[in-house]
């Protein structure tokens, strides 16, 4: 596996793996209708891909306001230590503090975020519905 920064001609691949993670999770929640704008947030200032075999396995991005944004993984590439990889690729990216928000509805993404020393600093509701139709409860991360 190889963690390298994302292109232009990345997005098609990054669209496919994302509609893996979305079928698979609901993430996002609501399919967006350009999945390659949503992968491309505002303000951000770079993405990285875990890539293998010409097949991305995972994604992240990082905005001006250092926060750590779109970070997904495959499916068929879990257990094998790809978000580790790629959260370390953004935090070497940067010598400051990073944060991150992350749904209420993703337990195995705050498993990963508290194992890895992210610290919880406070919750929110979001302006977009979660699964049951209310608000999103999101956690709100700073890096270690």
């Amino acid at each position: 596996m190889n963690i390298r920064t994302r292109t232009t001609d990345d997005l098609a691949a990054c669209v496919e793996a994302l509609a893996e993670v979305q079928a698979a999770d609901r993430y996002p929640v609501h399919w967006p209708d350009d999945p390659g704008a949503w992968l491309t947030p505002d303000g951000m200032t770079g993405a990285w891909l875990a890539v293998e075999a010409g097949v991305v396995l995972g994604h992240v991005a990082l905005t001006r306001d250092l926060e750590v944004s779109r970070l997904f993984v495959t499916p068929a590439a879990r257990g094998r230590g790809v978000a580790e990889r790629l959260l370390g690729t953004v935090r070497a990216a940067t010598p400051l503090p990073l944060k991150l928000e992350v749904s209420s509805e993703g337990p195995a993404a705050i498993r990963l975020y508290e194992r890895s020393g992210w610290r919880r600093v406070g919750s929110s509701r979001a302006g977009w519905l979660n699964a049951a139709g209310e608000p999103a409860l999101l956690h709100h991360y700073v890096s270690p």
